[in-house]
């Protein structure tokens, strides 16, 4: 038999391993096993140098095969870190519709939350559950029952309320953030409604309106975050169902504060 026959033998038979291979590596990514790896690299050896010299074409699927083999078999992504989140906040102030509009459910189904809710809430880097607290006057003295377990906070208030609701929330907040179970943790807090025209801003939202001699005046003291939060970490965003993209950016900073304190667990 001449050298052509016998160097044409050795090219079908390496086609013959490649394309077992190829069905192999398929079979193996399908059931989730990703050690192809090893079993393509060892299938595919040519038989003799001298047969890669003849022959180019052999080399070229060799390193597209292998191009292939990284693509198909490299594993599943990782998995996001999920974090347990506790979301408080006055009646009306919108908890339940910012989390529903976040989790792409319809508005037509938003009811307000009597007792709490939970809802698995995802980003693209994290998954955040958050337990949603019912906020009338008969439900906050509850509040601190479900605070076990939680890695952050979500305060909502309703920036276009009235003065006497502002006090109220300021109270629940300065309550949540000196509690034991709490003080400690990312605290997110949102100033919602700011479409509606009586709404504050994060400014205004910061001064305190205090009556003296019969004139309103603005005093910085208004919820008190500087003094009282020092040494937290804490946000302050303004938010409303219509601007989403500012929404979500504010979830990203909560979720940047969250991986910053699992970091520095792993360190102590």
């Amino acid at each position: 038999m001449s050298d052509l026959r016998i160097t044409e033998a050795f090219l079908y038979m390496d086609y013959l391993r490649m394309s077992e291979c190829i069905q192999i590596s398929f079979a193996v990514c399908r059931i989730g096993i990703y050690t192809a790896g090893l079993l393509c690299s060892t299938s595919i050896q040519p038989l003799g140098t001298y047969i890669l010299l003849a022959s180019p074409v052999i080399s070229r699927i060799s390193r597209k095969f292998k191009c292939f083999r990284a693509l198909c078999c490299k594993g599943p992504p990782p998995a996001r870190p999920e974090y347990d989140l506790v979301c408080i906040g006055l009646t009306g102030s919108g908890k339940t519709s910012l989390l529903s509009k976040l989790c792409s459910e319809s508005p037509n189904s938003v009811v307000s939350t009597t007792g709490f809710s939970i809802k698995a809430v995802p980003f693209q880097n994290a998954i955040l559950n958050v337990k949603e607290l019912g906020g009338a006057d008969n439900i906050r003295k509850y509040w601190s029952r479900y605070y076990q377990g939680s890695q952050g906070v979500i305060f909502v208030l309703d920036s276009a309320s009235s003065e006497d609701d502002l006090e109220t929330a300021r109270n629940e907040l300065h309550s949540a953030l000196q509690h034991p179970q709490l003080c400690t943790l990312p605290f997110l807090i949102l100033a919602n409604h700011q479409d509606k025209p009586a709404a504050r801003s994060v400014q205004e939202i910061r001064l305190f309106p205090q009556e003296t001699a019969g004139v309103w005046m603005c005093v910085k003291k208004y919820f008190e975050l500087e003094p009282l939060a020092r040494g937290k970490r804490w946000i302050l965003q303004p938010c409303s169902l219509d601007d989403m993209d500012a929404l979500k950016d504010s979830f990203s900073q909560l979720i940047n504060l969250l991986e910053e304190k699992d970091h520095e667990a792993v360190r102590m």
